[in-house]
């Protein structure tokens, strides 16, 4: 990997993020489809990364299988890291046969960023007045597939079933894989604005993640209606007759990532994301009160 990343830095701070697909990979096994899930691996470190301002270094993968098929996976891992611009150096593969099936395996990884220490977003800066800037998923991205998978029958006709609200079949959407938003903080970043926080939605939705970014005494209004929730969302809930909170509890509900930003950078924020080919939205705001967030 270039060095180029660490020119011009006045005090360099190393970041990292650690993670894995999940039960997603289970319709990757269904549908004999494994280009995108390296994808949503490399995505779940190096959003992290993005989320404390930095920029991805290097990542490494492991996979554990019963037969080793690297190949099947290896190629969404590097479309991942090219997406990110960050450099797949190794990793590891533990071939266990008896103890995984020979058409399965598990997927994790780790990566390594940096940024300097001054543009580090810690959320401290956070105050009441604030903008929430949501930034569009791609859909389920790779959390909440235990409930998914109980909601809809995981067979190979089922996923492969076209849906007019969809626009394609629900294994498609299903395993669209999760965006990487390292460009897209960085183009912000090029625009001048100062991101006071950053949150990524993932495992427990908003009411989870979004405190995550903020300190004692400011609290975080979301406006559900400010944005079109995607229909695999509605078909989820739908269908599996889920209470609206544990939906917000659980999924992105359409937003990957979430910004705090002064108000008079708004218009900039949203224009950095449709530069960087992203879709944005005004979500919210930031109010004095008890630490936590509001879905309204």
């Amino acid at each position: 990997f270039s060095m180029d990343k660490f020119k011009d830095m006045e005090k360099p701070t190393l970041v990292s993020g650690t993670d894995g697909v999940g039960t997603k990979l289970k319709l990757a096994f269904t549908m004999d489809k494994h280009d995108t899930v390296g994808i949503d691996c490399v995505a779940m470190c190096v959003n992290d990364i993005a989320c404390a301002g930095g920029e991805p270094l290097f990542f490494l993968d492991y996979i554990a299988c019963g037969k080793n098929e690297p190949e099947k996976i290896v190629k969404g891992v590097a479309d991942g890291c090219l997406q990110s611009e960050c450099a797949l150096i190794g990793g590891e593969t533990a071939e266990m046969p008896g103890f995984y099936p020979v058409d399965e395996y598990d997927l994790a990884g780790f990566a390594v960023g940096v940024v300097d220490e001054k543009d580090l977003i810690t959320g401290k800066d956070i105050k009441a007045g604030d903008t929430l800037i949501g930034i569009a998923s791609s859909g389920v991205h790779s959390n909440g597939f235990s409930l998914v998978r109980s909601v809809f029958k995981i067979t190979e006709e089922a996923l492969n079933t076209y849906y007019d609200a969809l626009g394609k079949t629900l294994g498609e959407a299903l395993l669209a894989p999760t965006k990487i938003y390292v460009k897209t903080l960085k183009e912000i970043k090029n625009a001048g604005v100062k991101i006071k926080g950053c949150s990524h939605i993932t495992g427990g939705g908003f009411y989870e993640n979004v405190p995550r970014m903020l300190h004692d005494g400011v609290h975080a209004v979301i406006e559900k209606n400010s944005y079109e929730v995607p229909a695999i969302f509605k078909m989820l809930q739908n269908d599996g007759e889920i209470e609206e909170k544990m939906m917000y509890n659980t999924f992105n509900m359409g937003i990957g990532m979430v910004l705090a930003v002064d108000p008079a950078d708004a218009d900039k924020v949203l224009a950095a994301v449709a530069k960087a080919g992203e879709t944005g939205y005004v979500i919210g705001r930031v109010e004095a009160g008890e630490k936590g967030v509001t879905v309204c």
